[in-house]
């Protein structure tokens, strides 16, 4: 693993003990319980009728089977928990429980369904999740156990109960399958389907259970007696995988031989105002993430709006792009433009730290060239090969979260504090403009004795709009649509940047003819 020591040990310069920071301590305990509220909310499987039902029938809840398949000491990183959250046709998780961890040894993406709620239906929500789980998979490597009641990357599926119609398709479509001795049925159509379709009475076991497709159809590549014994032998099965590194596992993660930051995580909740109006200190925070506090700045005196550096955050090397101040100008643009092309150089992953509201504008910023600048900015994270990982902390809005790898330019993590805000511009400079251009119509006729209630009509307007922005900004809005991969406590940053780090840190292996076609026949 590589050492911090080559890098500088940055001093913290404020006084944690200042009561200027019990103003954000104060509000974060609200946020962090509404956090928790909604963790506990997606985190249910259904009514506790729904789940008694499930256990009376000797079946294993979806968050326990995953439990049971991962190693005794693995660490879980979840994905997507607040997919579909609060949205109408959807539900908790998007009924899909999906995460990182480690199963003999070797990190795999885990997917199961949640057949305690609407009998583990898919809806629109569920397709995304899904959609954007199988490219996580395809982009670090990891194999992919499905834990199936209701491809590329190896892939296997553990049916546990019944998968009818299209998600008879989902074991089919795996390289390699366990059913589950009495419980697993798996067909296009049901008995009551089968009987309205074509008159004939068939049992579920007959028309499609564990014991016909093993030895009629042989979808079925292994039985197991129970749910226990079906977990041991996808354990067994990821056990035989074929690891082309030594080094693909977390074990350095778990390790623990890298040196803490000199300060403590807690002091995060004191340092960045829940009100994301109010700056902080970038600088600050990274020392309360990065090995030992030890920053390499890059270019420290120039673009100070922009802070680039470069550390390790347990034990692996990084460079960061973090928003000092939340607008981009020419400087900065050129500067972490730079910076990003040093990253590549060096193959280095690089995590963008989240507070921007977008490019600077003005006659002075044109006039400097901020266009081109900025798109030198842009262009070089689209074309930049390492990978990214972003936290969205404060800000994320319009062009400047593009130039911060948003979303849109895939960057192989993204996750977002529970203070994090993303869109396409800001609700109070939205609602702005809007009220300008209302109140320029109004102005536009002075004659007119409607202009007054014009203006007023138009201030109304800019309000309602910018409240709905506001909303729809919010973290949970743009988590449950997919815009990013999970909303975290801040104070696990340190630890979910270490597992995302071991992950894109593994090798890729270069395709094959056999890799990205299935492997069933």
């Amino acid at each position: 693993m590589a050492t911090s020591q080559p890098f500088p040990v940055q001093e913290s310069s404020v006084d944690i003990r200042n009561p200027a920071y019990d103003d954000a301590r104060s509000k974060w305990k609200q946020v962090l319980q509404d956090f928790q509220e909604r963790l506990q909310e997606v985190s249910l499987e259904g009514t506790a009728a729904a789940c008694s039902k499930h256990l009376d029938r000797g079946q294993l809840l979806p968050r326990n089977r995953i439990a049971l398949l991962l190693d005794f000491d693995s660490p879980f990183l979840e994905l997507g928990p607040f997919a579909g959250h609060r949205l109408p046709n959807s539900n908790n998780c998007a009924n899909i429980i999906a995460g990182i961890g480690t199963i003999s040894g070797r990190p795999c993406l885990l997917m199961s369904h949640i057949p305690t709620q609407d009998g583990g239906a898919w809806n629109e929500y569920t397709v995304q999740k899904v959609n954007r789980i199988m490219e996580i998979g395809m982009e670090n490597d990891l194999p992919l156990i499905s834990l199936v009641q209701s491809q590329g990357k190896p892939s296997c599926a553990i049916v546990f109960g019944s998968s009818t119609a299209g998600g008879a398709y989902h074991p089919a479509l795996s390289d390699y399958t366990i059913f589950v001795k009495d419980q697993a049925q798996v067909f296009l159509a049901g008995p009551p389907l089968v009987k309205m379709a074509t008159g004939e009475t068939v049992e579920a076991e007959e028309l499609g259970g564990a014991n016909m497709h093993a030895t009629m159809t042989g979808l079925a590549d292994q039985i197991a007696v129970d749910e226990f014994d079906a977990i041991q032998k996808a354990r067994e099965w990821v056990a035989t995988l074929h690891v082309p590194d030594p080094r693909s596992t977390l074990t350095h993660y778990r390790a623990g031989d890298a040196l803490p930051p000199r300060y403590p995580i807690q002091d995060l909740l004191s340092l960045v105002d829940p009100d994301i109006r109010k700056p902080f200190d970038m600088r600050e925070v990274l020392l309360r993430l990065v090995d030992d506090s030890r920053l390499l700045e890059f270019k420290p005196k120039y673009g100070p709006s922009i802070l680039t550096a470069r550390a390790h955050i347990l034990g692996f090397p990084v460079g960061i792009v973090a928003n000092q101040r939340p607008i981009i100008h020419v400087q900065e643009a050129l500067k972490a433009t730079q910076f990003i092309r040093t990253c590549n150089q060096e193959l280095t992953p690089i995590i963008f730290l989240h507070n921007v509201t977008g490019f600077m504008v003005g006659s002075k910023a044109e006039h400097a060239g901020i266009i081109k600048a900025g798109a030198q900015l842009v262009s070089a994270v689209s074309c930049s090969r390492v990978p990214h990982i972003s936290i969205i902390m404060g800000s994320s809005y319009g062009a400047g979260n593009y130039a911060m790898a948003g979303r849109s330019y895939k960057p192989r993590f993204l996750f977002s504090w529970p203070t994090g805000r993303c869109s396409v511009m800001g609700p109070d400079q939205l609602a702005g403009v809007m009220e300008t251009i209302q109140r320029g119509k109004a102005r536009g006729s002075p004659g007119d004795p409607s202009a007054s209630g014009t203006a007023k009509k138009a201030k109304a307007t800019a309000q309602e709009l910018r409240d709905q922005a506001a909303k729809d900004a919010e973290c949970y809005a743009t988590s449950a649509v997919l815009i990013d991969d999970g909303v975290i406590d801040p104070r696990d940053t340190r630890e979910v940047l270490g597992m995302c780090l071991e992950v894109v840190r593994l090798p890729t292996v270069e395709e094959t003819s056999s890799h990205g076609l299935l492997a069933r026949i």
